[in-house]
């Protein structure tokens, strides 16, 4: 089954360099350092420059970086990927499980 999600709260920003879709990105718009706070799911892949959705509140789908259990509570890798949190800024907990890295889980959104 797809990952799915409820996006509460999305609001635009400036891409600052090339996103990919379900990936992790500050409200400055770049991809973020290891376990970086203040970083937001993207809804659509985007190009240096173009507006992209971002969600602050709700729950969004994101790209696992490793396996991940249902539950789990999350930080990001330096690709903006969602893996279990090991000493990181908690950034979302995951609702579903992922396999492998490059897996979607539906999580939600804990701002940091």
């Amino acid at each position: 089954m797809a990952a799915s999600a409820t996006n509460s709260v999305v609001i635009t920003i400036t891409a600052s360099a090339a996103l990919t879709q379900y990936r992790a990105v500050t409200l400055a718009g770049a991809v973020p350092a290891a376990a970086a706070a203040g970083v937001f799911p993207v809804l659509v892949g985007a190009a240096n420059g173009d507006a992209v959705g971002i969600v602050v509140v709700g729950t969004a789908i994101g790209e696992a970086g490793a396996a991940i259990s249902a539950g789990a509570l999350l930080e990001v890798d330096s690709s903006g990927r969602y893996i279990t949190r090991t000493s990181g800024t908690i950034v979302g907990r995951a609702l579903t499980a992922a396999g492998a890295s490059g897996d979607q889980i539906e999580l939600l959104v804990i701002p940091s």
